[in-house]
């Protein structure tokens, strides 16, 4: 599990980045949001799981916000 802060969301695209507390960036899509929501806050902490996605790139899957 990593956790991060939500850096950048476009809703239109529905894809964003989240810095991690390590100061890493790792991209996202909004069908890896976990609550299945589509969209989520610029600034929203979260937690998230690191998968490598279909570029072979590390990704971040299943964001959950933290309270």
């Amino acid at each position: 599990m990593i956790t991060g802060v939500v850096a950048s969301f476009d809703a239109a695209r529905g894809d964003g980045t989240v810095t991690l507390d390590n100061s890493e960036t790792l991209s996202f899509h909004c069908v890896g949001i976990a609550d299945g929501t589509r969209t989520i806050a610029v600034g929203a902490t979260v937690t998230a799981e690191r998968v490598v996605g279909h570029c072979g790139r590390d990704e971040a899957t299943a964001l959950s916000v933290r309270a």
